[in-house]
């Protein structure tokens, strides 16, 4: 995995379609070589202003190179002007299950929104399918169909990890008391089934968990997650 900035944009004074533009090109922008030759890639964004994080992407590739982009903060008065963007690898049976829905949801051709008023409002999503024959893109609030929302629930724990893993390798690094607390709410996240990937989306763990410098309990928590996640030693 890698971490890795994007040229500078000030997404806070952006328009958020101008921003949800910008935040799309520059996740899709690591997978260009990919599918130039035409591997298959999905690609999920979620625009939710008011949420954390309010901006977000997620693209995986058949080979299971995964691309991650959001605005989440570090802090809780963190104010970036730049998304954070991390390059990842996605286990197999993920992968295949991603691709399976995709192709469930016919690669999201034509309407996957439910389009009615009285739906509460959860984000403006947008699933993208791309191959050597297809390119194709659906946006939604929420689906009837169900391929679209197991994607929907699998990309949002992902993006959960992630966000966990981020904030672990802040506080590692800068901020080491606050680590019990980060890794106190996930693995109450994990225990409720609402993160994915945990390993590659968090691999500040294991660094954790071999640190004498950490206190116990916390590299206790670290071990647990990781064996829960079937993630030791790797």
């Amino acid at each position: 995995m890698s971490l890795n900035k994007p040229p500078s944009l000030a997404f806070r004074t952006l328009h958020p379609a101008l921003w949800l533009f910008c935040f799309v090109w520059v996740c899709l922008a690591s997978f260009a070589a990919q599918q130039e030759t035409g591997t298959p890639t999905v690609t999920f964004t979620c625009d939710f202003p008011g949420s954390e994080p309010s901006h977000y992407g997620v693209s995986v590739s058949s080979n299971g190179r995964g691309s991650y982009i959001s605005d989440g903060k570090l802090t809780k008065d963190s104010d970036p002007d730049e998304p954070f963007t991390m390059d990842l690898t996605v286990s197999e049976p993920t992968v295949t299950r991603i691709f399976d829905l995709a192709k469930s949801a016919g690669y999201f051709e034509g309407s996957i929104d439910l389009k009615k008023k009285n739906i509460a409002f959860t984000g403006d999503k947008t699933l993208t399918y791309t191959d050597a024959q297809r390119n194709t893109s659906a946006g939604y609030n929420y689906s009837p169909v169900p391929a679209v929302q197991e994607l929907t629930t699998l990309f949002q724990r992902l993006s959960a990890t992630l966000e966990f893993g981020r904030r672990l390798e802040y506080d590692y690094r800068y901020q080491k008391l606050a680590l019990d607390e980060e890794l106190k709410r996930m693995e109450d996240a994990f225990a409720r089934g609402n993160l994915l990937e945990v390993p590659a989306a968090a691999p500040v763990l294991p660094r954790i968990m071999q640190d004498p410098s950490v206190i116990n309990t916390v590299r206790a928590r670290a071990q647990r997650l990781l064996e829960h996640a079937g993630g030791v030693g790797k």
